[in-house]
């Protein structure tokens, strides 16, 4: 397994996220490759300096062509932790840093997650997550570090101007309502409802 830090658009580096490339065993009978691996997956967080979470749920989602899920986060004391990864179709993922203490606070980092590159992003605690289909349709796995909590929940606008994502859209992205009306970046920051 190879863990990358990635940067944001504008060069800086994201602590946090990881971009996780698995080794695979490829031949004209098809591919095999370890998709979670506890004492790998801890070695790459520690390398980073982060400690390595326990995971508590696996969530499944199939999405048609031009969906947008997200930017979905959770508050403490139910912050999440999430190991996403697609195994059918392509996605663009992202995490936006959400931490107010953080050098790169506001900035957004993404990778194009598929069943072909068997990729894997980790977007910690902090950090609000969504991704757009890019393929006809896509399935999405995803580990997370606490359960759901309806609560504890918040979205972030997918378009918001201070964010500045670039998605790779080729037409108006397919929404939740929560979704569509989820506030920006400074409003969360204003009512403080992103992290410290």
């Amino acid at each position: 397994m190879n863990a990358q830090q990635l940067r944001s658009p504008a060069g800086t580096s994201v602590a946090g996220p990881l971009l996780i490339t698995p080794r695979v065993f490829g031949d004209d009978r098809g591919f095999f490759f370890e998709s979670w691996n506890q004492r790998a997956f801890a070695a790459a967080l520690e390398a980073d300096g982060q400690v390595a979470p326990e995971f508590v749920q696996d969530n499944h989602s199939r999405s048609s062509a031009g969906v947008l899920r997200g930017l979905h986060f959770q508050l403490p004391p139910m912050a999440q932790g999430k190991l996403v990864r697609c195994v059918v179709g392509e996605v663009f993922d992202v995490a936006v840093d959400c931490r107010r203490s953080s050098p790169s606070f506001g900035q957004w980092v993404g990778a194009r997650l598929s069943g072909a590159n068997h990729q894997q992003l980790w977007v910690p605690e902090g950090f609000a997550h969504g991704f757009l289909t890019l393929s006809d349709q896509a399935e999405v796995l995803y580990k997370t570090t606490r359960f759901w909590d309806r609560a504890s929940e918040r979205s972030l606008h997918w378009s918001d101007p201070t964010l500045a994502i670039d998605w790779p859209l080729s037409a108006e992205p397919l929404l939740a309502e929560k979704d569509a009306a989820a506030p920006a970046f400074d409003a969360l920051m204003a009512a403080g409802e992103l992290f410290p």
